[in-house]
């Protein structure tokens, strides 16, 4: 079964930097383009990143736009999510997400709090 499982969060301060991961099975990595997600406290969760199957096209949402830069490893099934400059207001819950025949997957997530 498709199983995402993330990891890499933590307390951090303001302007530091973390670097996410999601370790996927279950089915094809290297075909399946992966997406990050996040849902703050009392927010709907909301799009972060996204990146293709070969890793050559990538897509951001403004609020991490040049902060953050998604990235995967095929070889290793996984996908990378690098968080720089790091603000207060990214403290949230990280999920990696795909699709897969229709439906979509989600991690159960990761906690990352940014200390001002």
């Amino acid at each position: 079964q498709v199983q995402l499982v993330e990891s890499g969060g933590g307390l951090v301060q303001s302007g530091g930097s973390l670097r996410l991961s999601c370790a996927a099975s279950g089915f094809t990595f290297s075909i399946s383009t992966m997406n990050w997600y996040r849902q703050a406290p009392g927010k709907e969760r909301e799009f972060i990143a996204s990146i293709n199957s070969g890793g050559s096209s990538t897509a951001y949402a403004e609020s991490v736009k040049g902060r953050f830069t998604i990235s995967r490893v095929n070889a290793k099934d996984t996908v990378y999510l690098q968080m720089n400059s790091l603000k207060p207001e990214d403290t949230a819950v990280y999920y990696c997400k795909t699709m897969h025949y229709g439906m979509n997957y989600w991690g159960k997530g990761t906690l990352v709090t940014v200390s001002s």
